[in-house]
């Protein structure tokens, strides 16, 4: 198989804004916060436009038209190109399709949990049981104000997909804190 010219997943995700309609870079941004894709992908206006600079390079989108707002820059709008429309569909086929390895820094991390010794692991285990509460409060409430708001659930399913990862880290990571601090958990050392 070819190796792919573009790689970054924000790529993928202004590909898929432009299967809707056409758009400029400063649209595209707004739509993917406004839609906590955000959570997502990494969205900053430089990498934003390198990607569409990239994308246009490559020959995957094209400019339509150029567009001036009242006061407003103009702003150049960009739709996909036919090559673009494929090389999307096969590269989200090839995502969903193919598991690959991601080297998650936190199981970096916790291959060496025993080094903190059972109390600073279980301190620091208890930390991110907190945190992740919070994320999965966050995305449960901006699950329920984007369907409360009538958008598809299909728009959001990758927030339902990371609601249910993070609720899976905390049940494991509670399991571990309850291991550790009862003493199920067999600490090297700790005979």
């Amino acid at each position: 198989m070819a190796t792919r010219k573009i790689r970054n997943t924000l790529a993928l995700a202004l590909l898929g804004l432009l299967l809707e309609k056409p758009m400029h870079p400063y649209e595209m941004a707004s739509t993917l916060r406004e839609r906590s894709k955000d959570t997502s992908f990494k969205i900053t206006t430089g990498t934003l436009y390198d990607t569409v600079e990239a994308l246009a390079r490559h020959g995957w989108i094209e400019p339509v038209e150029t567009v001036r707002e009242g006061n407003r820059p103009e702003r150049t709008v960009y739709a996909h190109t036919e090559l673009g429309r494929e090389e999307f569909v096969r590269w989200l086929d090839e995502l969903i399709r193919e598991p690959v390895a991601e080297y998650p820094k936190f199981v970096a991390a916790v291959s060496y949990l025993g080094a903190l010794g059972p109390e600073r692991a279980a301190d620091a285990l208890e930390e991110r049981a907190r945190h992740l509460t919070e994320r999965i409060d966050g995305t449960d409430t901006a699950l329920h104000e984007t369907t409360g708001a009538g958008m598809p659930r299909l728009f959001m399913i990758e927030a339902e997909y990371i609601a249910h990862v993070l609720r899976a880290e905390l049940d494991w990571t509670r399991r571990t804190i309850a291991e550790i601090r009862d003493g199920s958990l067999p600490w090297p050392g700790n005979h």
